[in-house]
Order: structure tokens, then C-alpha cells, then sequence
């Protein structure tokens, strides 16, 4: 199964992270998953893609020709996609996948995994969508779906398959392992 996971490109300021990062990468390992991911060698993107490398994983990245300037294709893709702008890598991404996680990030990590709670709530991925909850980091996101549920602009039924989760165990009951 190829995996979209959205995380940052930087490393963030606590080792938390980057032990979550290579719990990921060691867990699409495990699985014989394929890692889909944007294709950087910097940061959390870098330390999962050389996480997923170690292990013998498939890694597709895709990138934007413009990033080239700032940022440095992974080395070892099995497969590279390369493309013209940040909307077209986010489709990408999505037709390459057949499960979405997001892991702490930045800006980009939460406009792409919005992307994708919307296509969820609009039943086009059938797919699960995951945000991997460490210490409360989407805690915000989620009060804030329950918010637009309260008032009227969310139905609960359409986020069903839109899961916040803090543990391995719980993304193998999810993706069925």
C-alpha cells in the first residue's frame, strides 16, 4: 500500500519528533508499505525517507521543479515525480496514495492534510486520514472540527474516516494490520 505522509522540513525543536518520524518510517517498513512523500532530504522529510532507505522500503517522492533551488532531492527514490507547482505535488500525492498521514509540521504539513480531510468529508479518498496526535499537537485541529460540527459546517458522518490517533497500534487497526 503506498503511504502519503506529511511532515515537516524542518526538524523541529524537540527529539520527540524525530523519534515519532522513525517510528513512522520503521512502520511502512514492517508493513512492506510504500513511502509517498515530497521528495526532500532535509529535516523530518529527510529522516524518514533515510528511515524508510535503511529499511528497505520503496520511497516515491515528488517534488516541485521550483523547491530545487532551496532544498535537495532525496538521493535514493525508487521512484521521482518531478512537477511545476505545490498544487499539482499535493495531487500527486494523492493519486499516488491509498492512505494519508500527517505527523507534526508546519504550515504546508496542515494546508495538505486539510486537503485531504475535505476530499475525505466529500467522499472522494476512500481512504483513511490520519493525523498522529504526539502530545496533543492536533489537539487545536480537532477542537476546531468539533466547533464546525456544533455549529452546523461540518457533518460528523462526512469526518468518519478522518482519524486522530497516538499510537502504532492504533494506525495498524486502522490500515487493517
Amino acid at each position: 500500500m503506498n503511504i502519503a505522509v506529511y511532515l515537516g522540513s524542518s526538524m523541529g525543536n524537540d527529539p520527540k519528533y524525530s523519534e515519532l518520524t522513525q517510528s513512522i518510517g520503521q512502520w511502512i517498513c514492517k508493513h512492506q508499505n510504500t513511502l509517498v512523500y515530497g521528495a526532500g532530504s532535509k529535516g523530518q522529510m529527510g529522516l524518514l525517507a533515510d528511515t524508510v532507505y535503511q529499511g528497505k522500503g520503496k520511497i516515491i517522492g515528488v517534488m516541485p521543479r521550483f523547491l530545487l533551488k532551496i532544498e535537495k532531492l532525496y538521493d535514493h527514490l525508487d521512484e521521482e515525480y518531478m512537477v511545476d507547482t505545490m498544487s499539482q505535488r499535493k495531487q500527486k500525492m494523492i493519486d499516488l496514495a491509498q492512505g494519508f498521514i500527517a505527523l507534526p509540521g508546519g504550515p504546508g504539513t496542515l494546508e495538505e492534510i486539510t486537503e485531504i480531510i475535505s476530499l475525505v468529508r466529500l467522499d472522494q479518498l476512500p481512504y483513511p486520514c490520519v493525523l498522529y496526535n504526539l502530545d496533543g499537537y492536533y489537539d487545536t485541529l480537532k477542537q476546531q472540527l468539533d466547533v464546525m460540527i456544533k455549529e452546523g459546517f461540518l457533518d460528523a458522518e462526512g469526518i468518519k474516516n478522518v482519524h486522530f490517533v497516538t499510537s502504532l497500534e492504533e494506525l495498524d487497526a486502522l490500515f487493517g494490520y
